[in-house]
């Protein structure tokens, strides 16, 4: 009997142990996902903090083969346009081998090459018309709530520039390398407000209101 009575006690020793011990993984498990999850989060606020300095849209991605003896060679080019959202905007052209690499080569030179882009309540100052080749592009200023009526690069381009409200039209030639050109030949025909007022000796508020 007492055999017998040791043996259910070391039996229920046993089990005792063995729950606590998977209580303790369930609990490390547990640990370590609310872990992974914190993790996670911390590293979606890093992008969205590096993402809130420039705008980063993808406008074209091409893929190119290459023939050669031992098979078939991909590379990759990309058109990438950023900007602040605040009147700064840029774009870039970038080949590699690898898709990312393409993509970090476009945003790069885009980045070293921004230019300034007027806005106003919104919008651009003035009608203009941009020329690259066969290509042409037509902005015109419109009145609060209007939106961006626009397709393709022209939209990527006034988003990443923070224009809310702007009329386009694109002519000619429908290559977006084409039309991203025309776009900036029109940014940099944009006349600035400060500058025409120093030149005609008044004030900003006279001129623009």
């Amino acid at each position: 009997m007492e055999n017998a009575g040791q043996k259910e006690v070391a039996a229920n020793d046993g089990k005792a142990g063995n729950e606590t011990n998977a209580g303790g993984a369930a609990g490390h498990a547990e640990g370590r996902g609310r872990g992974d999850g914190r993790r996670g989060r911390d590293r979606g606020r890093e992008r969205d903090s590096g993402e809130k300095e420039f705008v980063e849209k993808l406008v074209k991605l091409n893929r190119t083969a290459k023939v050669v003896k031992g098979g078939r060679r991909f590379s990759f080019s990309a058109l990438t346009v950023i900007g602040d959202r605040k009147g700064s905007v840029g774009y870039g052209f970038g080949k590699a081998n690898d898709v990312s690499e393409a993509i970090r080569k476009s945003i790069d030179r885009a980045k070293r090459n921004m230019v300034k882009l007027p806005v106003k309540n919104g919008t651009i100052p003035h009608e203009v018309t941009g020329l690259f080749k066969a290509s042409r592009v037509l902005l015109k200023p419109a009145c609060s709530g209007t939106g961006i009526i626009a397709g393709g690069p022209v939209r990527a381009i006034m988003e990443a520039g923070g224009v809310t409200d702007v009329l386009s039209k694109s002519i000619g030639a429908s290559s977006q390398y084409n039309v991203v050109k025309a776009a900036f030949d029109c940014i940099s025909k944009l006349m600035d407000a400060r500058t025409i007022a120093k030149n005609r000796g008044k004030s900003l508020n006279e001129l623009w209101g």
